[in-house]
């Protein structure tokens, strides 16, 4: 704990700002927010003789590797641009803390599974260290969701919230539900799993601070700003922890003055928590193939704003969802509203990454949808706060890969427990996290001195014999209905019977079709979507919602969104023959297709990568799988509010 408090007193001696030069499509704003640095540990700050200030901020996206014995050469002696001073200044020796448990990823699931550990260490009496490294750079600052909670794990995990203060203000009382066409809104029943009584709207990112703030009074250590960039094994090939990435990097690869080398964190498990899509959780599935036995994921991506209506227009309570307009019949997808107290909205639009057309772009779907009649009569004299976007698990039950590896645990929707009919995956996430946690303890404690590698196979055991499991299985057949030549007609109509009558039980399994990335049609086989001009009232143009995203990113670092094989994929395949979808998935403005000065009459791909909320679209989307989304500097990114 004195490391802890250490690290936060350095915290707050090294606070800056570096606002972010603004590309040709960067969101420059006013609304820019300051960055606390990145921190050094007073133990390393001793021995290191470069500058310990580093700007949270810059990004970096050299690639990592994953051995313990290389695990330090990030820039490898080959690289010519490089000197061997410079060289040996990137791979020095990091410094290296040694933890009980390693949680990656401060959301719901990573919190969840702290606050357990922690409660029954001191229940025993017993001094288990849980280590939780976050690369937003506070606690809920790149959270983001509709949201309606359940709070089935909440009141499991800390029965006494309402007395703590849980930002839980405002009961579901009222549940209404479309189907839309471009002019009309058909009041039509909502599945039983729709049924909110009992479940509170809520800002997601406010719910998870306080869940930190539950952590840290039980001893939980939170690192906010640290960026996990790499997953560390043992020699025998099991996960011995993380380590961060550095700190003050330039465009070029070199050392800035700020520059500081990241950390090892050596856990006996390592709680993989990093939400939709985690870059190391990708790599560790890859390695362990743990995705061998499950069907590929499913992704949506969710686009929202939060609004501050009219008092006269708000109704404190209601849910609203639709389906229909303005998608099209054979794109899955589907739009909510959800009034908070204090007359706030949220708004959002969810629209299934499995899409065929090129042209589609989820954002412009949302704004379009917006002027909707029975939207626009709540959005007319309100005034817009904020603005986010995310992907999220779509695939349920048959696509949860296999939990855990050796030494290691996949928890929350970064192994994809999100209900899909239910609309809802913070009971889910938050309840994995709490039986990960037990195994964890359980296994610790029962490995006494040994340094084996821990493999907890009661985690995967008891999520069989959960709820989670209960839940998901008995909806396993609802979202891939929905892929059958009806389209939305047909999935609406098997959805009705098996949420009514069938509930599940029946001796078939649905499949999904395949990867989302493989699913695009070439352009030349699509009519193109056009869509209407943003009216700056109920509408935005895309830079101007990034603006409202608190997004920061320093200009002089490497680019974190790194192509594995140059250009050409881009240009040869997305461009050529699919027309730059990048261009239209993503939610902020970071993929552009621009005239190439050195080559006149050809394009060159633009990357504005400070413009990057973190939502991992492209990585998923890209047909031709070619950008690996990889951390920037930690406390880079955007820094919601109310979302």
């Amino acid at each position: 704990m004195m490391l802890q408090r250490v690290v936060a007193s350095v915290r707050r001696s090294a606070v800056r700002s570096m606002p972010s030069r603004p590309s040709a499509m960067s969101a420059t704003s006013a609304a820019s927010q300051p960055r606390s640095a990145a921190l050094a540990f007073a133990s390393r700050s001793l021995t290191m003789s470069h500058t310990r200030i580093a700007n949270t901020t810059s990004t970096t996206a050299a690639v990592s590797s994953t051995s313990t014995s290389s695990s330090a050469r990030r820039f490898l002696a080959t690289t010519p641009a490089l000197d061997e001073e410079t060289l040996a200044v990137l791979n020095a020796e990091r410094f290296a803390e040694d933890v009980d448990v390693c949680i990656v990823g401060a959301g719901p699931a990573g919190l969840s599974a702290a606050i357990r550990i922690r409660q029954r260490a001191l229940a025993e009496g017993k001094e288990t260290r849980v280590f939780v490294v976050e690369k937003g750079s506070e606690v809920g600052a790149h959270i983001l969701s509709g949201a309606v909670l359940e709070p089935r794990a909440l009141n499991e995990l800390i029965p006494d919230w309402k007395e703590r203060g849980a930002p839980l203000h405002t009961p579901a009382s009222k549940d209404r539900m479309y189907f839309l066409t471009e002019k009309h809104a058909v009041p039509i029943p909502h599945p039983p799993q729709m049924s909110n009584h009992g479940n509170y709207i809520v800002s997601l990112n406010n719910f998870v601070r306080w869940l930190g703030e539950q952590a840290e009074e039980l001893g939980v250590e939170i690192y906010p700003s640290f960026a996990a960039s790499e997953i560390l094994y043992n020699e025998d090939g099991s996960v011995k922890g993380i380590a961060t990435n550095d700190v003050g990097i330039a465009k070029d690869g070199r050392p800035k003055d700020s520059f500081e080398r990241g950390m090892a964190i050596h856990a006996k498990v390592t709680l993989f928590a990093e939400g939709c899509h985690g870059s190391l959780t990708k790599k560790l599935i890859s390695k362990f193939d743990l995705r061998k036995d499950a069907q590929p994921q499913s992704y949506g991506l969710g686009v929202k704003e939060v609004w501050e209506l009219d008092p006269a227009k708000h109704e404190q309570g209601l849910v609203l969802h639709s389906i229909g307009w303005p998608l099209s019949y054979d794109t899955y997808g589907g739009a909510f509203m959800y009034h908070l107290e204090n007359n706030l909205c949220a708004i959002g639009f969810v629209t299934a990454l499995d899409y065929s057309n090129p042209t589609l772009s989820p954002y412009r779907e949302f704004q379009r949808y917006k002027h909707h009649p029975l939207i626009a009569k709540y959005l007319e004299g309100g005034k817009i706060l904020s603005y986010g976007a995310r992907a999220l698990n779509e695939g349920g039950y048959q696509s949860i890969p296999k939990l855990v590896a050796p030494g290691a645990a996949l928890i929350g929707c970064t192994a994809g427990f999100l209900n899909v009919p239910k609309i809802k995956g913070t009971h889910t996430a938050m309840k994995s996290g709490m039986l990960a946690a037990d195994a964890a303890y359980e296994a610790i404690e029962a490995a006494g001195d040994s340094t084996a590698p821990l493999t907890l196979t009661a985690y995967e055991s008891s999520i069989k014999d959960s709820w989670v499991y209960k839940e998901l299985y008995e909806v396993r057949n609802i979202r891939p209905s929905f892929h059958s030549p009806l389209g939305l007609y047909g999935g609406v109509m098997y959805s009705g019977l098996d949420t009514l009558l069938l509930k599940g039980r029946v001796p078939w399994t649905f499949s999904h079709p395949g990867a989302d990335h493989s699913s695009l049609k070439p352009l030349k086989d699509v009519t193109p979507i056009e869509y209407p001009k943003p009216d700056g009232v109920l509408s935005f143009d895309l830079l101007e919602n990034v603006s409202r995203t608190g997004t920061n990113h320093a200009d002089n670092q490497p680019v974190h969104l790194v192509l594995k094989n140059g250009q050409s994929p881009q240009l040869d395949t997305n461009y050529a023959v699919y027309g730059g979808p990048e261009q239209k998935f993503c939610p902020a403005g970071v993929y552009e297709y621009v005239d190439d000065e050195a080559n006149p009459g050809h394009k060159r791909f633009q990357i504005n990568s400070q413009n990057c909320i973190h939502c991992k679209t492209c990585d998923i989307k890209d047909p031709s799988q070619n950008i690996d989304w990889t951390v920037p500097e930690g406390g880079g990114g955007p820094k919601y509010v109310y979302t």
